[in-house]
């Protein structure tokens, strides 16, 4: 790979979060040299279906999605991947979800083998995949909630909001202003909506001055409580 390089585990922006903060110092450098980091740009497929699960990774930068391709050649995306979230599937033969980066992005690769053997060999670190396997499952059902229960604003204004929790590296503290790594229509996709619907319920929410557009990508959350109550 052109751009892999080693990891280097002293500057990591999501050192404190990752499942590899449950490790010794030396366990974690143990890690960091049977694995390395890689750079993807926005669109680069990090894990296709169908593919041997060799690797799998926790992204440190940007954001992935995880998705399905049905029968009629619909995606479906089914989960969303933050900093310090895990990619590709552990204890699997085969990946069965196409992981793309939504933005450019920065992930460390690991052997899935070697990574699995590290985990057999160090309760700390498996019991850290356990929370982040829990962790999963309540976003999984997060995304159901928000699909069935609210109305078009409140299931945007409860998107803006996780990627809001998201992007911010203090888990207590949202980020105000932020980049959206979805398209208008990622959006529709993800949520149940349509693309038009998707721009017209931004279009509102701006209008009623609970968020302001920056550039092509770019939020600002200016009315937090308009926003919470709108989500539910």
């Amino acid at each position: 790979m052109a751009n892999a390089a080693p990891i280097v585990c002293d500057t990591c922006p999501v050192a404190d979060r990752a499942v590899c903060a449950a490790l010794t110092p030396d366990d974690r450098g143990e890690l960091a040299r049977m694995g390395h980091h890689r750079r993807y740009a926005r669109g680069e497929t990090i894990v296709a279906a169908g593919d041997a699960s060799t690797v799998c990774a926790t992204l440190t930068r940007g954001a992935a999605k995880m998705s399905t391709i049905d029968r009629d050649g619909t995606e479906r995306i089914v989960a969303l991947v933050h900093p310090a979230g895990m990619l590709g599937q552990l204890f699997a033969p085969a990946a069965t979800l196409t992981v793309t980066a939504l933005t450019d992005s920065e992930a460390c690769i690991f052997p899935r083998s070697r990574f699995e053997a590290l985990s057999d060999a160090r309760p700390a670190l498996a019991k850290r995949l356990l929370v982040e396997v829990g962790r999963e499952l309540d976003e999984s059902r997060g995304l159901i909630d928000l699909i069935s229960k609210r109305q078009a604003k409140g299931r945007v204004a409860a998107l803006i909001l996780a990627f809001a929790r998201a992007a911010s590296p203090a888990p207590c503290h949202d980020e105000a202003a932020f980049d959206l790594p979805l398209t208008r229509g990622e959006m529709a996709q993800l949520l149940g909506l349509t693309i038009e619907t998707v721009s017209r319920t931004l279009t509102a929410l701006e209008g009623g001055g609970a968020i302001r557009r920056e550039g092509s990508h770019g939020i600002a959350i200016l009315d937090r409580a308009a926003l919470d109550a709108l989500a539910g």
